[in-house]
């Protein structure tokens, strides 16, 4: 839970490695009417991210319920995140936000996340076929 100035505006982050960089924002606002398309960027660019960082916008309904929106470092902001979601999930619990398995909503469906004690985060969600092929060898 550390301060940091965007576009003017003091926000608190939370930033969590998932193998790769993660900037986790737990809004009062409904995330469903940021201008993701405008705040996103001063994050994936901010001075503190040399790198650039993925960012999450998070409203917490209760302690297993969080939706979010992402903005990918490179992409913009995208239906889903995997990383991002399993971010999410760590980032609320450290902030004694929400229990270690939780429901995520995404723009792109629900996925639950379960941080286990050992360390590992695990993520179960539906899962569509959107391209078959075969090629002979």
């Amino acid at each position: 839970d550390h301060p940091i100035i965007a576009g003017g505006m003091e926000y608190r982050i939370t930033c969590v490695s998932m193998g790769n960089p993660h900037c986790v924002i737990f809004c009062d606002e409904d995330v469903s009417n940021l201008d993701i398309a405008e705040i996103g960027p001063l994050f994936e660019h901010h001075v503190i991210f040399p790198d650039r960082v993925n960012t999450e916008f998070v409203n917490v309904h209760d302690r297993g319920h969080l939706k979010m929106r992402v903005w990918e470092r490179g992409s913009g902001e995208t239906m889903a995140c995997g990383t991002g979601a399993t971010a999410v999930l760590v980032a609320a619990s450290l902030n004694d936000l929400s229990d270690r398995r939780a429901e995520v909503s995404l723009l792109g469906g629900t996925l639950t996340i379960d941080w286990k004690e050992d360390g590992n985060v695990y993520m179960t969600g539906p899962a569509e076929t959107v391209f078959e092929s075969e090629i002979s060898i």
